[in-house]
């Protein structure tokens, strides 16, 4: 990729985190509502530090760049540990300094090197190309966990704040459920070729599959509320034993950002509070959830070799836009077909996130990206409302705690 294809990537990653960022009022940058939910500010100056301590501040860069302030390095340090020290997780609403304002200094700053960089150049070092190819797909993370962190600050506000206003939605009929066969066999899985994917993703690799079958479409929130009614927060068979644990513990009985109210329940957004729509896509569920809904169904989650062989024949993602939230499903697929594989909600499968066979991480402090996260987390495929499209894939594989509920996150069965 060029150096003037890569700086327009640039540009137009660090213009959908303003984007993204315009409809917040002042306060919303800096409240860190949950210890695994970062303030918006923390987001948006971490996303300027990975391009100035691995693009600008790299070897290959040239050393004309200087730091806008060197205890940047430690204060927005994510979990580089070849990068040295970092501030505490936990403690990242406390920031109070650096204001809004010089964050957004920083990031001009940043900017500016990265204009000086990469303008006027016909080729980069190999490795100065790569890293900025990496911070642009970085940012565009991001840009999904700015949505999802301020969801969680609006909707613990007992004003109920909305992000944006909802907007007018046409009226929907359900979609009958149904299934897409496979034969199963030796199959690929994984990417291959030259195109930008992180290095979980790779290498493309044979696995074997029994003939199975997957749903055409996402878990309602009608659905899943019968689930509710039948007492499924209630039923200890239904569950995991540490998913049951965590339920009761937490205090689980609906899927998170539902209330009970008067007349039913609720659903916060970023639109605001509003009735649960029982057409749309149920969201916000753990894997534990997810999981004892498929078992009172009497099926199961997809494998993510399952999910994706299913989508892969169906060709690359057709989205187009970024959405507040999820909608429900207007039309029922073509036959053999899956609908609402991207941009509604991420689906949990059964797959641990483990290395694929011949995994090789990135390079030096890269490696860190995602490797050493394979333990104890569970894949989720496709993608989200909240996601980038240019970011969705068929190959990409998001990973979780299986008690994580604050990511778009949902329900496609399988048997």
């Amino acid at each position: 990729m060029s150096p003037a294809e890569l700086l327009r990537l640039f540009g137009e990653s660090q213009s959908a985190l303003e984007s993204i960022c315009a409809p917040l009022a002042v306060e919303d940058y800096v409240v860190q509502a949950m210890e695994d939910a970062s303030p918006v500010k923390w987001h948006l100056a971490h996303v300027a530090w990975f391009f100035e301590t691995f693009v600008l501040g790299g070897a290959g860069a040239g050393g004309e760049y200087r730091p806008y302030d060197p205890r940047f390095r430690w204060l927005f340090n994510s979990y580089y540990e070849a990068v040295g020290d970092r501030h505490p997780r936990p403690d990242r609403g406390l920031l109070s300094r650096p204001t809004l304002g010089e964050v957004r200094h920083y990031r001009r700053h940043v900017a500016d090197g990265m204009a000086r960089l990469l303008e006027d150049r016909s080729t980069l070092p190999p490795a100065v190309a790569f890293a900025v190819e990496l911070g642009v797909n970085h940012a565009e993370q991001h840009q999904e966990l700015i949505a999802t962190d301020v969801k969680v600050v609006l909707a613990n506000n007992p004003l109920e704040p909305a992000y944006l206003p909802r907007p007018p939605r046409a009226p929907a009929s359900p979609v009958e459920l149904g299934w897409v066969a496979h034969e199963g066999g030796l199959l690929e899985a994984g990417h291959a070729g030259d195109a930008f994917a992180f290095d979980n993703e790779r290498p493309r690799h044979r696995a074997y599959l029994e003939p199975f079958q997957v749903a055409n479409r996402l878990v309602t929130c009608g659905e899943y509320l019968e689930f509710i009614e039948d007492g499924g927060y209630r039923s200890p068979p239904l569950w995991l034993s540490d998913g049951w644990t965590i339920c009761q513990e937490r205090g689980w009985e609906a899927p998170m950002y539902w209330v009970r109210a008067e007349g039913g329940w609720q659903v916060s957004s970023l639109h605001g509070a509003a009735p649960v729509d029982p057409l749309e896509p149920v969201c916000h569920v753990s894997l534990y959830e997810a999981d004892a809904y498929a078992r009172w169904k009497g099926c199961r989650l997809p494998l993510e070799e399952e999910w994706e062989s299913v989508v892969a024949r169906q060709g690359p993602p057709r989205i187009d836009r970024w959405s507040a939230h999820p909608e429900p499903l207007r039309a029922p697929p073509p036959p053999g077909e899956v609908a609402q594989a991207f941009g509604s909600v991420w689906q949990w499968t059964r797959s641990p996130y483990v290395p694929y066979p011949g995994f090789r991480p990135f390079d030096g402090a890269f490696g860190e990206y995602n490797g050493k996260f394979m333990s104890n987390q569970l894949v989720l495929r496709g993608s989200s409302c909240a996601t980038p499209p240019r970011h969705a894939r068929v190959t990409y594989r998001n990973f979780f705690r299986p008690d994580a509920r604050w990511q778009f996150t949902g329900i496609r069965l399988a048997r």
